[in-house]
């Protein structure tokens, strides 16, 4: 059963000798990406290995006002809601020199200024998020890894992150989530629920899963984001 250090073999023989290579890691909303980024990029920096980053494509949204004064508020995610251009401006950037990426905060549910990150060029750039679904060389990447679940297991995994904003907002009322605390668990549930099927899974139906049909390296996951099955596509 392939694991973190197979994938890890495969980006590194990929990259070569350029830098940076740009790794996109894209899959459903709650597929793990940001977890699965950060660990990838862990293992990449293992001693005598390379140097990594990751950044998020949701720092590449149109941030909540012009969302709302384009009627995308609830479209956030999807494609049109992205500045791909921007997006394609910091990664043509970061090939020549050190590059700004802008951040974004879950808790508020909107761009952060305060996370915005300057990074030098790394050997290994990785770019996780939604954006992604047109392939690799639609925003610059080298290549594209997908996340690939069953919708159901993709739904629980969201259903257990937006409980968990949801009571980290006790504490926190700047927390987007903030808005539901007079809700029970099992109606903070409910509207987790209502998220996904309106929101979130047509997003991947219509376009996210799209990338798994050009993705260079599809990674399919179970029960507990466990790695089920690493699938190659393409030249090594």
């Amino acid at each position: 059963m392939a694991d973190l250090a197979d994938i890890a073999e495969l980006v590194c023989a990929r990259a070569g000798a350029s830098r940076p290579y740009i790794l996109g890691v894209t899959g459903g909303v709650a597929a793990g990406k940001s977890t699965f980024a950060l660990q990838l990029a862990q293992r990449l920096a293992e001693p005598a290995a390379r140097s990594a980053e990751v950044v998020s494509t949701d720092g590449f949204l149109m941030d909540n006002a012009a969302l709302g004064r384009l009627g995308l508020i609830n479209r956030k995610g999807f494609p049109e809601s992205f500045d791909a251009d921007a997006m394609r401006a910091a990664l043509g950037a970061i090939r020549i020199g050190p590059a700004t990426f802008p951040g974004y905060s879950h808790a508020i549910f909107d761009i952060d200024p305060a996370l915005s990150r300057r990074i030098e060029p790394p050997e290994v750039l990785i770019v996780e998020g939604l954006g992604l679904h047109a392939g690799a060389q639609s925003v610059g990447l080298d290549a594209l890894i997908y996340l690939d679940a069953e919708e159901t297991l993709i739904e629980a995994w969201f259903a257990e992150r937006f409980i968990g904003f949801w009571r980290a907002a006790e504490t926190d009322p700047a927390s987007f989530y903030a808005r539901f605390r007079h809700l029970d668990e099992a109606g903070v549930r409910g509207v987790a629920a209502m998220v996904w099927r309106d929101i979130n899974l047509p997003n991947l139906r219509e376009h996210i899963v799209k990338a798994r049909d050009v993705a260079d390296i599809v990674v399919a996951k179970g029960e507990g984001h466990r790695i089920l099955s690493v699938q190659e596509r393409g030249p090594g």
